[in-house]
């Protein structure tokens, strides 16, 4: 695996890269970075690509407010700055949405989507009564510790987990809040019909941010999306159970290729 950065828009954004074949860009969640697919990045047959999205990890903030649309339009930036045609894109909770709001705007850009753990297509509202907590993870690493080791029940490789508390700890400060309020107005359901290529949902069954509810209603949203029910896993299966994410990732799709 390699990284480097890439000048996008005005822009430093810090991407890791693997193997060869099919393009496939992975697009992070809320307080991630590309570190969270480093578990997943050798995917046989296909050359993959993790970057820090704008506000997050190594990447240069955003000059204004947390939006995901733009966080979209920049990686479709990326796309085109590495010369990747029709690649799959894989979105992890917040970048779920990340990924819909791509793959609907700018149609033809992926010849897949795979959500994992993903805000539905109508986002995923944060009560306004937990945004102290959330400035309270901003603030005191401990508390973000124990939030972000809620959301990997299963992970037990601590040297690993702490790498990623060490990178949430760089996200861009105005994007603690922005990013909880771009999820919680996030809306792309009228035009989810429009995506015609195959969807693959993957849902832990250990997740306590998605529900299972909203799990069903985003494959529900996607003509011909599976949905694929994990057991004794998290928010995080590219963490929690990585070869399993590799399996299932790679039957999904191996199954697109023979069609």
């Amino acid at each position: 695996m390699t990284s480097a950065f890439i000048l996008i828009g005005g822009l430093q954004l810090f991407y890791a890269m693997a193997g060869s074949g099919q393009p496939l860009v992975y697009i992070h969640g809320n307080t991630g970075s590309s570190r969270w697919f480093s578990r997943v990045m050798e995917m046989p047959g296909y050359q993959t690509f993790a970057l820090d999205l704008p506000n997050f990890g190594r990447s240069s903030p955003l000059p204004d407010e947390a939006d995901l649309h733009v966080y979209a339009d920049y990686v479709k930036k990326f796309i085109e700055a590495m010369h990747l045609e029709s690649p799959i894109v894989v979105g992890h909770s917040l970048g779920g949405a990340v990924a819909q709001s791509l793959v609907l705007r700018y149609p033809g850009t992926a010849a897949a989507l795979v959500l994992v753990d993903s805000s539905s297509p109508k986002g995923l509202l944060t009560p306004r009564e937990r945004y102290p907590l959330i400035e309270m993870m901003r603030k005191d690493k401990g508390i973000l510790s124990k939030a972000l080791a809620a959301t990997v029940p299963t992970l037990k490789d601590q040297a690993f987990f702490k790498s990623l508390v060490d990178e949430a700890t760089l996200m861009s400060e105005k994007a603690w809040i922005g990013n909880a309020e771009a999820l919680s107005h996030f809306d792309v359901s009228a035009s989810t019909s429009l995506f015609k290529e195959p969807v693959l949902v993957i849902w832990g069954k250990e997740d306590f941010i998605v529900s299972e509810e909203m799990a069903r209603e985003t494959a529900k949203a996607f003509p011909g999306a599976e949905l694929q029910i994990v057991e004794n896993v998290g928010h995080s299966i590219i963490v929690e159970s990585p070869e399993l994410f590799v399996d299932i990732a790679t039957a999904f799709l191996g199954k697109i290729e023979k069609k």
